[in-house]
């Protein structure tokens, strides 16, 4: 799976602006780049009141997916699915995740953006990299917040040229979580799946395969 950054701060601290300039640095660099962007606050309406999309939605679609010659936007429920997890379903191709929020996510690396000395979340949550700010600030890896440049170069050198991801990988999502898997386990399942779809007369020179497997037990049987 693609590597996760997130930027983390308060309301008005300015975490959107520099995320938005890193992700222009990341794709000058040639990279592709998902972005995903949590909320705490209800009732935001994504799409125009009155469009097509929007009388779906009133209509009480579970799940929207619009799709254009110029993009394409999922519109779904929330759910209490790990930012890991919404990175395995919903960006498998990306070669970087930029997220905004997520600081209590787990096992993911944050950059810290401050305005205020009083108010540093990296003493409460873990993973925090790097600081950006326009304070007075001492430390390792601490940006200001026009260093954006800098920033992004500090990010594809941590987390995209130590080595490109394996060619080979298989992920896996058991009721919507994401299990991680050693290496070798990956190459058994790849393999089983592979041999299995190398049989089939119709799946000639497979590079990439979805499966998805729903399982017709009653609650609570194992």
């Amino acid at each position: 799976m693609a590597p996760i950054i997130t930027f983390i701060g308060w309301h008005d601290s300015g975490k959107n602006s520099l995320a938005v300039q890193v992700v222009s640095h990341l794709k000058a660099f040639g990279y592709k780049v998902a972005v995903i962007k949590s909320s705490n606050e209800a009732g935001v309406i994504f799409d125009t009141p009155g469009t097509d999309t929007d009388r779906h939605r009133q209509a009480g679609a579970d799940s929207i997916l619009f799709v254009a010659p110029d993009q394409m936007v999922l519109q779904t429920k929330g759910s209490d699915l790990s930012l890991n997890t919404l990175v395995h379903r919903f960006f498998p191709d990306a070669d970087i995740i930029i997220g905004e929020g997520f600081k209590g996510a787990r096992r993911v690396s944050k950059i810290e953006v401050v305005h205020d000395k009083n108010q540093m979340l990296r003493n409460e949550v873990h993973g925090v990299i790097a600081v950006a700010t326009d304070l007075d600030i001492a430390g390792d890896h601490v940006f200001r917040l026009d260093q954006a440049e800098e920033l992004a170069y500090f990010i594809r050198k941590r987390f995209l040229l130590a080595g490109r991801r394996p060619e080979n990988s298989a992920s896996l999502l058991v009721n919507g979580k994401n299990i991680p898997m050693k290496p070798f386990v990956q190459e058994v399942l790849a393999g089983t799946i592979v041999g299995f779809i190398d049989s089939l007369k119709f799946a000639d020179g497979a590079t990439e395969i979805d499966l998805r497997i729903k399982l017709d037990r009653p609650s609570g049987t194992p």
